[in-house]
């Protein structure tokens, strides 16, 4: 053996350390914006702009249907297949159970009533806490009531206490049910407005699995109303359906639309003007009411796909006819100009019942205090001065209000011997049992496909939830000038990928590579391309270092043309991607469109060898720390984990078959890890409903060359750091269809620049293929 090449290597070692320590310093202080200050703050608003030009669309649409509906046929025909698609909607609804398992734990005797404590079943595993109020001597038959309390408070409020003796006095069955999440089926801990929290993380979680809050709520309050025919003689000519405000009106109205046998609901604060909504409405209202609505962190009130389908809220409360409804507002209305109410009593008179259409209403402005304004936890008694008039007049239920509430303890439906009997399931842990099943199924038939069915497979399955993910045309290229650095040059670029977005990006070079045709690793991270600098500047230098281009592309909402501030549950990021599902596509879709745009645009250089791509998909986030509490509201947000880009990278590599190597940082490695806790410290627009229920994208792995998809620094649904078992380079058993990690060794992320590329500087052809 010669010993002077390695006296040589260990001669230039500390001269080539020098240099690359240089290179990550220049990498690390480059400025990588592309746009002006100016062009920063607009395109940080493209998505704004783009919701608000197409909730207008939807409106026009709107307004041209409802413009010709001449009849009560053509009212009819649009009405019923919008109402068929708010079903499909809403999730996949178990059989509907021959007779509903009802234990009954406790009675409270009152002045002419009584309480029985129920706990339900309403599929399996899901256990409903409920009070059902009943006459101290029951008639013959009775009318019968079902509560959707708001999202304020669970069942035992005085509000619902009230309701419930006072109906129950006057000869009528009052059904009050703790919603999902809600009084004893809070699996959180307890805390001030804490529900909303979970309310809103149990959401991304159903959605995670293609079902949704509201359709969960659904069921359980149908289930209810069988509970309610069990238990009690009742009048199936009078069974009333009231949501509260805040929460409580959407899925009543929901639930009347799906469930014919309540003869009356009463939505509050859905279907019209909100709370929020200007008052009084302008002169113009009929040409600018937003009869869609928008995002939110509320899930209930934005319905996904309900302006690409055209089940608009309105859709929704009009379908009840010729059934008995009451249009209920927790504020003053605007009687004369609201262009709902127009529309409700044309379609009563279509129906030939404008005696069954009612309202009530209280006074004041969501901004006021009370007593000005008639501010209500659930439905107040304001409120019940209407309501009770039209329940006099339709069903002979001649109500006085009763006001005795006793202590929550007394309504407790929850002994420790029924908990032991039935053993209840956290929800979450219910959740994850769910996928456990498809995952096995996915992969024994992916197992049995040829490499290139399998990515065709995944991109099918993975194409049905995102929606549109084919760029639209070429991008409009606007070169945004070239930085000469010590050691490599950086092009700046934005694409204009589809009217109204652009994409700055940033393509790095090593110096004197002009003229030669260089593989490229192109970097995702929703913190941009300067936190992929700042953050990974060392890795950028290996692959400069050894011949390999960097193309660091900001895509909508993200880096350079993101919105600014938080993420969180209320922040307008959540808004947009809530909007998003609403018209039709989750913002991950639209954000893969675009990243597909930027290979295009590789693709016709002629300095990037298109042959040679490999993804970089990152996150900068700081983590949770190991052992951390769960905050209350009030105490401070958890740290939210940012896994879009690492999910981008998978998907793009799913559809783009030139693509080399996948890496994948600080992402979940799969979206099931969504369900692994109570609480989810993601993003909503992370989130793609259905997706734990998709093939997992790890099965790239399946149909690409050995040692090219890894994983590193993996999340749990807290961001919280994943154990070494789940890092690695993904391995594929063609035999027995299973995936598995070859795990690295401490210090992994070391190898980051080297890994990528070797992946793309080897020989095409030289891997084995699993």
């Amino acid at each position: 053996m010669n010993p002077v090449p390695a006296v040589a290597a260990l001669l230039l070692a500390p001269a080539l350390v020098a240099a690359g320590a240089d290179l990550a310093a220049g990498l690390r202080a480059l400025d990588a914006n592309v746009l002006t200050p100016e062009e920063r703050v607009f395109h940080s608003l493209d998505l704004r702009r783009d919701m608000q030009a197409r909730i207008a669309e939807v409106n026009r649409r709107d307004r041209e249907a409802w413009t010709a509906l001449k009849s009560r046929a053509d009212w009819e025909q649009f009405v019923a297949p919008r109402i068929a698609a708010l079903r499909r909607s809403l999730g996949t609804f178990p059989p509907e159970p021959e007779k509903i398992p009802v234990h009954h734990t406790r009675t409270v005797e009152g002045e002419g009533f009584r309480i029985e404590s129920l706990v339900y079943e309403s599929r399996p595993g899901v256990f409903v806490t409920a009070n059902l109020y009943l006459p101290a001597q029951p008639p013959r038959q009775m009318p019968a009531f079902v509560i959707i309390h708001s999202h304020h408070n669970a069942k035992t409020q005085s509000e619902l206490q009230d309701m419930g003796m006072t109906w129950a006095r006057a000869g009528c069955a009052v059904l009050v049910p703790d919603q999902l999440g809600y009084g004893e089926r809070r699996d959180h801990q307890p805390g001030n407005r804490q529900d909303y929290r979970y309310r809103y993380q149990s959401a991304l979680q159903l959605s995670a699995l293609g079902e949704s809050l509201m359709g969960w709520m659904a069921w359980d309050t149908m289930r209810g109303l069988d509970v309610v025919l069990q238990r009690a003689p009742i009048d199936r000519e009078k069974i009333i359906l009231l949501g509260s405000v805040a929460g409580g009106g959407d899925p009543a109205a929901v639930v009347g639309a799906l469930d014919r046998r309540f003869t009356c609901v009463v939505p509050f604060n859905f279907g019209g003007p909100q709370p929020e909504t200007r008052y009084p409405l302008p002169a113009d209202v009929d040409a600018t009411f937003n009869y869609l609505g928008s995002g939110s962190w509320e899930s209930t009130r934005n319905l996904a796909l309900s302006g690409r389908d055209g089940f608009l809220p309105w859709v929704i409360v009009g379908s009840l006819a010729p059934r008995r409804l009451i249009y209920a507002h927790e504020f003053s209305w605007d009687r004369e100009r609201d262009p709902v109410w127009r529309r409700l009593e044309q379609i009563y008179a279509w129906q030939g019942a404008p005696q069954n259409l009612a309202f009530a209403t209280g006074h004041g402005r969501l901004s006021g205090r009370p007593p000005e304004a008639s501010h209500c936890n659930n439905i107040g008694r304001t409120h019940r001065v209407l309501i009770h008039a039209a329940l006099e007049k339709w069903f002979s239920i001649r109500a006085e209000e009763y006001s005795k509430p006793v202590a929550a303890e007394e309504l407790r439906c929850w002994t420790p011997e029924l908990r032991a009997q039935l053993q209840p399931k956290p929800l979450h842990e219910l959740h994850a049992a769910l996928p456990t099943n498809h995952a096995v199924a996915d992969a024994k038939r992916l197992a049995q496909l040829p490499p290139a069915q399998q990515r065709e497979r995944l991109r099918a399955e993975w194409e049905r939830l995102l929606g549109e993910v084919n760029p639209v045309a070429n991008p409009r290229v606007s070169p945004r000038g070239l930085v000469n650095a010590e050691g490599f040059d950086a092009e700046k670029l934005s694409l204009e990928v589809e009217p109204g977005f652009v994409v700055p990006l940033a393509l790095l070079r090593a110096s004197g590579s002009g003229g030669q045709r260089l593989p490229v690793v192109v970097c995702v991270a929703q913190q941009g391309k300067a936190a992929f600098l700042a953050e990974r500047a060392g890795h950028i230098s290996t692959l400069l270092g050894r011949g390999v281009a960097v193309c660091l592309p900001d895509l909508r909402g993200m880096g350079e043309v993101a919105l600014p501030g938080s993420r969180g549950q209320q922040s307008e990021a959540t808004s947009q991607s809530a909007t998003s599902l609403m018209l039709g596509q989750p913002l991950l879709g639209a954000r893969l469109r675009d990243l597909r745009a930027v290979l295009r645009h590789l693709r016709s250089r002629a300095d990037v060898d298109a042959t040679r791509l490999a993804l970089w998909g990152d996150s900068f986030a700081p983590l949770n720390e190991p052992g951390f509490a769960d905050p209350l509201l009030g105490e401070g947000a958890a740290r939210l984990g940012e896994p879009a880009g690492g999910t981008l990278a998978l998907l793009a590599a799913a559809f783009e078959p030139d693509v080399r190597a996948v890496l994948s940082c600080r992402s979940l490695v799969s979206p099931r890890w969504l369900l692994g806790s109570r609480y989810t410290y993601v993003p909503h627009d992370a989130v793609v409903p259905g997706a734990a229920l998709a093939p997992d994208l790890l099965f790239l792995a399946a149909a690409m060359p050995d040692e090219s998809v890894r994983t590193a620094e993996p999340l749990s649904s807290r961001n919280l750091a994943q154990e070494p078992s789940v890092r690695g380079t993904v391995q594929f058993d063609r035999a027995s269809g299973k995936l598995s990690l070859r795990t690295h060794q401490a210090r992994e992320t070391a190898s980051y620049g080297d890994w990528l590329a070797a992946a793309l500087l080897r020989t095409p052809g030289a891997a084995n293929r699993n």
